[in-house]
């Protein structure tokens, strides 16, 4: 094989810097990452393709037994020599089959994606909100909050359970900070034991990247410590879930300005908003509830979007398909100074190069059609009357992970931007997570019900 001289000097640096192996990591339809790993000798090879898998042993790739097998190129654009292992380097990669991209693979369907979007001029930037939990797991398998002070009713802030978890916290902002993402705020997050990283926009492929690049640092780093980090949508039925809040907007290819900015003077809902922001918005108004399958995409997702559920204040969770200023209660929010939007369903189980692509398709066909999204909501949403609901046209996001996969699976918004086998195989895996989880018997029912009847 001919040596491609550009792998070579990325070869070449990384054995300098003591790297020793490379993994190629993408993540299945699930958002998991899987990958092989070469030693740095063979990464001419990798580069080319060489790391075969076999599809039907992954979920969601769509391949029967008797398939050939698929392969993984990595980006070696976004490499990342591991802060706590610097032998080993880490990169995403894109599954092809038959030397080309295969279109079941979720970061190839981003790809293609902000493909579309490049030929109206557009670039699609993205900063997504990383809210985690750190805890501790109990003899009897059960999670709780390691400091045991950390227990206020509204927790939010505290600066004495902030830095009762520093360590882990440094260890994480560190990193963070040497990588060059520019953690720009962190904090005690809403609920015991759970906190949030915010760090700089980037263009969507990078972010996505990123996101799944921290869920596996911040996990490493919980491990150091002897604890568990975890992005899952809602550990706790009585604190707020996490959240993975997407911050969107669209940048001039040309100019690289900011489309969606606007002087809140010179726009009449007041928000700072152009018109091609608000019809970005109309559009994943429209596509709205079949986005939340894959903002919200497990049975525990809906555990976060509830209004108040088995909390003794309001959620935070979008429980509606709207949108308003600084205003949490709907389900897409303009922040103040305008600029950017926020979709508030994206929870910590997304898988971002997925949701990444459906809410970008949303927002560039609400541009094209010039979708209205009405008026902003500025009111507490979540004591709103059904009758005003209705009458504002507010429509509910779906309630289970079986209502948002049936609206996924009746918007054919989802199949243009997918395809048909990647939505199949979607539609596929999430109607059997439903399915098992309902067919399971809870404690809950053991506790309720066995001695009652």
């Amino acid at each position: 094989m001919a040596e491609n001289p550009a792998v070579a000097a990325i070869q070449d640096d990384l054995r300098k810097r003591g790297v020793k192996y490379v993994i190629g990591a993408y993540v299945d339809i699930h958002g998991a990452q899987k990958g092989k790993v070469v030693p740095i000798e063979h990464m001419q090879h990798m580069a080319a393709g060489s790391e075969r898998y076999t599809g039907y042993a992954l979920d969601g790739l769509g391949q029967a037994p008797n398939e050939d097998e698929l392969a993984s190129v990595p980006d070696l654009s976004h490499i990342i020599q591991l802060p706590w292992e610097p032998k080993i380097a880490w990169t995403p990669a894109d599954l092809t089959f038959g030397g080309v991209p295969y279109p079941l693979s979720t970061r190839v369907a981003l790809k293609a994606q902000l493909a579309k979007a490049a030929d109206m001029g557009f670039g699609f930037n993205l900063g997504i909100e990383c809210e985690i939990f750190l805890l501790r797991q109990a003899a009897d398998g059960s999670l709780q909050t390691p400091d045991p002070n950390d227990r206020l009713i509204k927790p939010c802030y505290d600066i004495p359970s902030f830095v009762s978890n520093f360590a882990w916290l440094d260890k994480v902002s560190t990193t963070i900070n040497a990588l060059g993402w520019d953690l720009y705020s962190l904090d005690h997050e809403d609920a015991c034991g759970q906190f949030e990283f915010d760090f700089a926009y980037a263009d969507a492929l990078t972010m996505c990247d990123r996101l799944t690049f921290f869920r596996f640092m911040a996990k490493h780093y919980a491990k150091e410590e002897g604890l568990i980090a975890t992005m899952m949508p809602k550990p706790f039925a009585d604190r707020t879930g996490n959240g993975a809040h997407f911050n969107m907007s669209l940048r001039d290819l040309a100019s690289g300005a900011n489309i969606f900015a606007c002087d809140p003077k010179d726009d009449p809902r007041g928000l700072g908003l152009s018109e091609t922001g608000y019809h970005f918005i109309g559009g994943v108004l429209r596509h709205g509830r079949a986005l939340c399958a894959a903002f919200a995409p497990t049975v525990n997702s809906y555990k976060r979007l509830v209004r108040q559920g088995a909390m003794g204040t309001f959620s935070w969770a979008p429980v509606f398909n709207s949108y308003g200023s600084n205003n949490r209660t709907n389900s897409v929010r303009v922040p103040a100074g305008g600029g950017r939007c926020e979709s508030r369903n994206a929870d910590g189980s997304v898988n971002p190069y997925l949701a990444a692509a459906l809410v970008l398709a949303a927002g560039l066909e609400g541009i094209r059609d010039k979708v209205d999204p009405g008026q902003p909501n500025e009111d507490n949403l979540y004591e709103l009357t059904d009758a005003a609901r209705l009458d504002r046209g507010i429509a509910f996001l779906p309630q289970t992970l079986e209502e948002a996969v049936e609206a996924f699976a009746e918007d054919p918004l989802v199949e243009a931007t997918l395809g048909k086998g990647l939505r199949d195989e979607f539609i596929r895996y999430k109607t059997a997570e439903w399915q098992e989880y309902h067919l399971t018997i809870s404690p809950w029912e053991i506790a309720r019900y066995s001695h009652m009847f």
